[in-house]
């Protein structure tokens, strides 16, 4: 008799797995993508894509306008004078280079003003993905152009002097200088420049807390706080990282991520940030960038000399070595941005893919990261054709991550139905707004 009673006992309890491994049996992970999909349609999809695809645009007009920008400050001999001053008024060459390259910055900063204020204050309020106020966005535009003009100027000194000390080969040198400098950036970001425009704290304690910091100790990433943002004073876009080396490593995320998502999105999204980390993306992609600088001064170099032989004399430019040639480089800079488009982002985008990949792995929340990329459709086009996404995405799209993620939820349908089964429900978002998009089925 109680034998049977055991049978009963036990075939009760593993009645909920039964049912949720019969459902996930008839799992089809092309329907579960296009069902996410479908739920964002008409007006916010709609909306998604006049956004992303006005990007495409801006980044012809960005390029030309900085052309058109240099190209004044060379031809009036604004350059040629800012030289001539900084000449008269120091003796060092360093301190010259120095003080040309911060004037020239800020300079430029003023005059591409009319189409950043547009593109970063109007353009995002017109689309309503920002919360600033135009004093606010000031604030951070001028902090922005600061630390632009100082770390901007120190770089601009390395190259010059490169240049001067070997100006044959000095493109390979200014691509080491390049890699020096991008290191360094990233040492400093988290700690030192990252805190200027917005206060960081230690992450509210709860579960989720203990979640990630058992996430990062799982992968080796060598932190024992979590730190939260106020990014929601800025924009509403969500956002996380893992960012620094060299005892400057730190986890942070924003504190739209924690307000406008559910525990499992947010495991989703650090396991995703945690991946770059562990997977050395930041110096991976420092080589990279190293490898495109080289080819890109070999191109400034041979076009600087193209073009110093017919014009030198109208821009008073004395040769490759004079700072006043500086517009010279923006401009060869512009139009070789514009046309290796597809190249730098397919290479972030290349690694984007694989920390998804690893996120997949190691927070095991499949669709907690297909609504994440529901969310990010706001400002990011979900469904592009393949040609679009090789040329714009520096991400892989909405349709893109999803597909994977459901894909990965495809081979892992008998672990996440024993998982159900001990934690039945949905998950509520940490606080839910009114305008978080609806979770798939």
């Amino acid at each position: 008799m109680s034998r049977r009673i055991s049978y009963v006992v036990l075939a009760l309890l593993s009645l909920p797995l039964l049912v949720v491994m019969a459902h996930a049996a008839d799992f089809d992970p092309k329907a579960a993508t296009e069902t996410y999909l479908a739920t964002v349609a008409g007006e916010a999809r709609a909306k998604s894509n006049a956004y992303f695809e006005g990007g495409y645009w801006l980044i012809l007009w960005d390029a030309l306008y900085a052309i058109v920008v240099a190209a004044i400050l060379l031809f009036t001999r604004v350059a040629a004078g800012l030289r001539n001053i900084t000449e008269r008024m120091l003796r060092w060459r360093w301190l010259q280079t120095l003080a040309f390259a911060a004037l020239f910055i800020a300079l430029t900063a003023v005059l591409t003003f009319p189409l950043t204020i547009y593109e970063n204050f109007y353009r995002e309020h017109e689309f309503g993905l920002s919360n600033q106020t135009l004093q606010e966005w000031f604030r951070d535009f001028a902090v922005g152009v600061g630390v632009n003009v100082v770390l901007s100027s120190l770089f601009v000194v390395g190259i010059y002097a490169v240049i001067r000390r070997a100006p044959r080969t000095w493109w390979i040198w200014g691509a080491a200088v390049t890699a020096v400098f991008l290191a360094v950036s990233v040492a400093l970001a988290p700690v030192y420049i990252s805190p200027l425009f917005n206060d960081y704290r230690p992450m509210r304690e709860g579960q989720l807390k203990q979640d990630i910091l058992s996430l990062a100790r799982a992968n080796g990433i060598p932190v024992t706080q979590v730190y939260e943002f106020d990014a929601s004073k800025q924009s509403k876009r969500i956002s996380a990282n893992v960012s620094g080396f060299l005892g400057t490593t730190r986890i942070s995320l924003n504190d739209n991520l924690l307000n406008r998502t559910t525990p499992a999105e947010v495991r989703a999204v650090m396991g995703h940030e945690m991946g770059h980390y562990v997977l050395n993306h930041v110096g991976k992609l420092i080589v990279y960038l190293a490898l495109l600088a080289a080819f890109a001064f070999a191109f400034m170099s041979w076009g600087f000399g193209a073009l110093h032989r017919v014009f030198g004399g109208i821009w008073g430019v004395r040769d490759i070595a004079d700072p006043a040639g500086l517009p010279v480089f923006v401009i060869l800079a512009s139009f070789l941005g514009v046309i290796s488009t597809p190249v730098t982002n397919s290479i972030v985008r290349e690694n984007e893919a694989q920390a998804d990949i690893f996120g997949l792995n190691a927070a095991r929340e499949p669709d907690g990261f297909a609504t994440t990329a529901l969310k990010l459709s706001e400002y990011r086009k979900l469904d592009p054709t393949p040609l679009e996404e090789m040329i714009f995405f520096d991400h892989p799209s909405g349709r893109s991550r999803i597909w994977m993620s459901m894909q990965w939820k495809a081979e892992h349908l008998d672990e996440l139905a024993r998982r159900e089964s001990v934690n039945p429900g949905p998950q509520e978002p940490i606080t839910a707004p009114p305008d978080s998009p609806p979770a798939a089925p």
